[in-house]
């Protein structure tokens, strides 16, 4: 029997994919995501029932109609009064009022979909950006785009792409690590006659720790060598598990030289942003993010920036970190000269007097004078978390670390050494550490030291990075200073082991338990006038320590629990008292008698296995 894919099938029906996901969730139909296929008896009865809706919706369509005429007739004998057609006018109003909130959500329309496109060196990335650019992009926009914006928008049968043509993983996570969600969609390029490579790990862990969708496109399929198969299951080393394997990951090869796919790959993107829904108002408040930023020797300071919200004018004040300025002109991603954008769109902006950092945030501003009491606000917040941050250096804990305590826990690991072997042994290990509450989660593992992209990695995703056998650069860690990243270096495996000990007992919940430490007799009480009473004591059992917990017992009833404040030997104060020593005991309790016994203990950790 036949398969037909889900996205297929709403487009041949003309409904909404979320629509028919609503429809298989109805039959109790199992599903990954809209491109899992359904079979041909299902796809019968979804017909049935959306014809039976169609049959539905025109009944109570005339029903309604019917009702509105009936109060016509009803009325007309009435129409002598002239007061009855007062509230007749003011019924049909009444449903316009409530309607309006429902009308005004709907407004907000959805805007196109921002893709990054990561990956290896050599496994194609500029070559599907340069065939997608070539294809969808329009024959007037096809010149000096790059030159002009790193991004460009692919006209589809679906709607507008932007895709961004970034430097590389490290430069999206660094957009990431500043707090600013630029893509909502990344491509991972895997070259089908190379497979999963070093910098293929780090753009999926990159991804990953930005929690954006994945689709993952094979490229290079044309190549007699090509094995895309084996690329889906390396795939599954890393729990990334392909739709045709069962798992939620689209896989869709590709080849950037013929076009093969690219069609393909374009749907794909379309129908994950429709999944996420994305959506931004064009009339709200202006926020967008820097792309990148240069200074050209003829035009000045030049600034991209994709706008995310409401819309961006000609004359605008803008204002990025702790500097502003005034926008004397904009671009599109064609290099046209423009007089407003809205979301989702890439435009090049000539105005700011400083070179603008990637990922900084831009928020408008009403007029120069506002401006600068942002830049100034901003400053001196700054100011202050750089006092804050330098009182706790040194004070951080774990739990500031591994973030909130909760029911499994992540620890969060970059792991780097000095041979492949090394890596593959360390991983083994820490695999066995894993404990039903605690889940370690090496990110990234990779041969040599560790760089400023890993840094990045960790920053963002809250890990600490291992070294064995290999050092951080000077550059690196004096970054890590700056982030907030631990690097810790270890030649003896052991030591690394028992630094990820550490930080598993660290973060799990510690388990105490009451342990006894002794007992004494009180033989006489002291009157003391700034003290309180003493008791004056003989030690029977083992020892008494100060600031251990006391349970004060008269007989076989306990009278008080409470703590042992003060220890003292003769006119001493002392940490402890042993057995077959008198000494002098302040619970800071004034009711202690003679012949009360006093049992001091303790909380202690328990060591969990």
């Amino acid at each position: 029997m036949s398969k037909v894919r889900i996205y297929t099938l709403a487009k041949d029906l003309g409904v909404e994919n979320a629509k028919m996901l609503d429809i298989l969730d109805g039959l109790g139909v199992s599903y990954k995501s809209v491109s899992s296929t359904i079979e041909e008896d299902t796809v019968e009865l979804i017909k049935e029932i959306l014809a039976a809706e169609a049959d539905g919706g025109s009944a109570p369509a005339q029903t309604e109609t019917a009702q509105a005429e009936a109060p016509t007739q009803t009325e007309a004998p009435a129409q002598t009064a002239p007061a009855q057609p007062a509230p007749t006018a003011g019924q049909p109003a009444a449903p316009e009022k409530t309607e309006e909130p429902v009308s005004t959500e709907r407004e907000i329309p959805h805007r196109a979909p921002v893709v990054t496109i990561m990956g290896h060196v050599d496994h194609g990335k500029t070559s599907l950006l340069d065939y997608i650019r070539k294809t969808k992009v329009a024959a007037k926009e096809a010149g000096g785009i790059t030159q002009h914006v790193g991004a460009f928008e692919a006209k589809t049968s679906k709607g507008k792409i932007v895709f961004i043509d970034t430097p590389g993983h490290e430069a999206f996570t660094t957009i990431r690590a500043r707090g600013a969600n630029v893509a909502d969609i990344a491509i991972i390029v895997i070259a089908a006659d190379d497979s999963l490579m070093p910098q293929t790990r780090e753009a999926i862990a990159h991804a990953q720790a930005a929690k954006v969708p994945m689709i993952v496109a094979i490229n290079k399929v044309d190549l007699p060598q090509a094995d895309p198969e084996r690329v889906k299951t390396d795939l599954t080393q890393l729990n990334l598990v392909p739709e045709e394997y069962g798992g939620d990951l689209v896989v869709v090869p590709v080849s950037a030289k013929t076009g093969e796919g690219v069609e393909d790959l374009l749907e794909y993107i379309s129908l994950t942003a429709e999944i996420e829904d994305l959506r931004a108002d064009p009339k709200g408040e202006f926020s967008g993010v820097v792309i990148e930023g240069k200074v050209d020797k003829q035009a000045g300071v030049l600034a991209t920036i994709m706008v995310q919200e409401g819309t961006l004018h000609v004359s605008d004040f803008l204002v990025v970190g702790e500097n502003y300025g005034k926008i004397k002109a904009m671009t599109d991603s064609a290099g046209a000269r423009i007089k407003e954008a809205g979301p989702s769109t890439p435009v090049q902006i000539l105005g700011f007097s400083e070179v603008p950092s990637s990922g900084e945030k831009v928020i408008s501003a009403k007029n120069e004078h506002a401006a600068r009491e942002v830049v100034a606000s901003r400053a001196d917040v700054r100011r202050d978390e750089e006092d804050a941050r330098d009182r706790r250096k040194g004070q951080r804990s774990l739990e500031d670390l591994l973030g909130p305590l909760g029911t499994v826990r992540t620890v969060n690991l970059i792991l780097r050494a000095d041979t492949q072997g090394s890596v593959e042994a360390i991983q083994g290990i820490l695999a066995r550490k894993e404990k039903d509450d605690v889940k370690i989660n090496v990110m990234l593992a990779g041969i040599g030291a560790p760089t400023e992209g890993d840094v990045l990695l960790a920053s963002t995703a809250e890990a600490t990075i291992l070294c064995f056998s290999v050092t951080a650069s000077g550059g690196v860690k004096k970054v890590a200073d700056t982030k907030g990243v631990d690097i810790k270096s270890y030649r003896i495996i052991y030591e690394l082991i028992d630094e990820v000990d550490r930080l598993i007992k660290g973060n799990l919940e510690p388990v105490f338990e009451e342990k006894y430490l002794g007992r004494a007799e009180v033989r006489m009480v002291i009157r003391h006038p700034k003290s309180g009473n003493i008791a004056g004591s003989y030690v029977t059992d083992g020892s008494l320590k100060r600031n251990a917990k006391a349970k004060v017992t008269r007989g076989k009833q306990v009278v008080y629990e409470g703590t042992i404040v003060g220890l003292k030997r003769f006119k001493d104060d002392v940490r402890e008292v042993q057995t077959g020593y008198e000494c002098g005991i302040n619970v800071d309790w004034n009711d202690v008698m003679e012949g009360d016994i006093i049992e001091a203990s303790e909380m202690v950790e328990v060591e969990q296995n």
